[in-house]
């Protein structure tokens, strides 16, 4: 099947809690939005469905995946959906990108790589609570894609207690021409919180370039009280933002990536 020549992107800078069904609701609002945009696929935060959290209610989220995917399936859009999941095959828990195609097709998932911990020796954190799987593409209407979570396009260097494999890289050389890339970052509204902004901002930008490939990312939004970790929008091959999302609050937006 030989590729698309353009992709619309729609994404969902929104809240994301520990409350599934009140993440439930919104991300069915993003899908008819979507839907609405004509748009072929949407994007959500790290984590949207279930919350941000190894510890959740895996029954809960599995009826709440089974009713975004069946209004997506409806509504003819494909999902790129932000989800911690365990897994039936091997009942680890896993911080994932599922991919649906528009029919409702589950195409895989991306399981965040570059987990979270310190840096220390034995490290804390996500690290310990969320296993991992080998980088893989997807292929969405002849396209070549891609999926990342957070930190796995930045590596930051102050909770990233593994080399940096350069996903993005990789990604590229696998022929992904597009890479969807979920975030959920922390932000307390101090003078380190804008650097990080920054960090991120020139971090999608560059490995966008260095890469030659597309990426639309999308931040969690919650507090509203606070601005966004990180710009959500979409970059382009050559460096530069086609389109930003605004930085505070809900925000639902699409874009055509021509390609």
């Amino acid at each position: 099947m030989a590729d698309t020549t353009a992709i619309s992107v729609a994404a969902a800078q929104m809240a994301v809690t520990t409350d599934v069904d009140a993440n439930l609701k919104t991300i069915l609002r993003a899908i008819d939005y979507a839907a609405d945009q004509k748009a072929d696929i949407l994007l959500t935060p790290e984590g949207a469905l279930s919350g941000y959290t190894p510890r959740f209610d895996q029954t809960l989220v599995e009826r709440a995946l089974a009713e975004a995917t069946g209004r997506a399936r409806i509504r003819g859009v494909g999902l790129a959906l932000g989800t911690c999941f365990v897994e039936p095959d091997d009942g680890l828990c896993y911080n994932e990108l599922r991919f649906y195609d528009q029919a409702g097709g589950y195409l895989g998932c991306h399981t965040k790589i570059l987990r979270c911990g310190t840096m220390t020796e034995p490290s804390e954190g996500e690290i310990n609570d969320y296993a991992a799987r080998p980088l893989r593409v997807f292929q969405f209407k002849g396209l070549t894609v891609g999926g990342l979570i957070c930190n796995d396009l930045w590596a930051n260097p102050g909770c990233t207690p593994m080399p940096d494999p350069h996903l993005t890289q990789q990604l590229s050389r696998m022929g992904a021409r597009v890479i969807f890339h979920a975030v959920n970052g922390g932000r307390d509204g101090s003078e380190l919180s804008r650097v990080a902004w920054q960090f991120h901002e020139a971090n999608a930008r560059m490995r966008a370039l260095a890469g030659k490939v597309w990426i639309a990312t999308v931040d969690n939004c919650e507090p509203a009280t606070l601005p966004c970790s990180e710009q959500s929008g979409v970059v382009a091959p050559d460096g530069n933002w086609v389109f930003r999302s605004r930085p505070q609050g809900e925000h639902f937006f699409a874009h055509t990536i021509e390609l």
